[in-house]
């Protein structure tokens, strides 16, 4: 339970800040942001999808 918690605010910050390096044109951070949102976003689907979310 706590794993997908902590991968969650990672991916809504990693989304954050993929479109705040967008807004500011800054592609490196762009970058690396939006690998971090979409690994993190993975690991984050399938820890729900796999262990499921507690009742």
């Amino acid at each position: 339970m706590g794993l997908v918690i902590i991968f969650a605010l990672v991916t809504l910050l990693a989304g954050y800040s993929s479109f705040t390096a967008l807004k500011n044109k800054n592609f490196l951070g762009l970058f690396f942001a939006a690998a971090t949102f979409l690994v993190f976003g993975w690991f984050t689907f399938m820890t729900v999808w796999k262990d499921g979310y507690p009742i």
